[in-house]
């Protein structure tokens, strides 16, 4: 009996192969190009620097968030009709190496232009708010707004009226893609002029 158990486990062996874990593959810039010219451009310049600011600058933001935000609009996560149909085709593959690509463009540099708001933006930036318990903005985006990759978006330069539209979202419970409601919450405590202030400022960060 023992001799026949050890056969078949002999056999099933030499005759099943082995599972094998692939790796994931590599995001690719270069195969993200022809996406990018048909797709993506219209919209957000082919090097990602957006000149119309209801479209977000994506050059130069971490490939993980962008390839997050995609899947999110694909998914219905996060709501925007035009980005539905624009990822519909996209598989996950395509999202990575979008981000790859858009990651190793170079941003523009902009400026903010409302001084008086810059004042106030700034202190929230760098310091929060304490009473209202607003963290900094700098705890999670960096001094400079660079983020951080695969866990906080690039924030310096961005439009701010783009920044604003999603800091709104976020307070009016439009936009729910943040992870642990973080944006929600911190949106909530944050005045009309504050989210204009902070937006302002993060426009002219580099």
């Amino acid at each position: 009996m023992r001799f026949r158990l050890a056969l078949v486990v002999a056999i099933c062996a030499a005759t099943t192969p082995l599972a094998v874990a692939q790796p994931a593959a590599k995001a690719d810039p270069a195969q993200a190009q022809p996406i990018v010219t048909k797709v993506c451009a219209a919209c957000h310049a082919s090097d990602g620097n957006s000149a119309s600011p209801a479209n977000p600058v994506l050059a130069g933001q971490h490939a993980d968030y962008t390839a997050k935000q995609l899947a999110n609009y694909k998914s219905g996560e996060r709501k925007n009709p035009v980005m539905l149909g624009m990822t519909a085709a996209l598989t996950p593959q395509d999202m990575k190496n979008l981000g790859a690509y858009f990651e190793s463009q170079k941003p523009k540099t902009r400026a903010a232009k409302n001084v008086e708001l810059v004042k106030l933006g700034r202190q929230i930036y760098r310091g929060g708010i304490m009473d209202k318990g607003v963290a900094a903005c700098a705890s999670c985006h960096g001094p400079s707004g660079a983020g951080v990759p695969a866990q906080f978006p690039r924030v310096a330069g961005q439009f701010a009226e783009y920044t604003l539209a999603q800091l709104q979202a976020f307070r009016l419970g439009e936009r729910v893609n943040d992870p642990n409601q973080m944006m929600r919450v911190i949106s909530a405590r944050l005045s009309d002029r504050e989210i204009k202030a902070v937006s302002e400022y993060i426009a002219g960060l580099r």
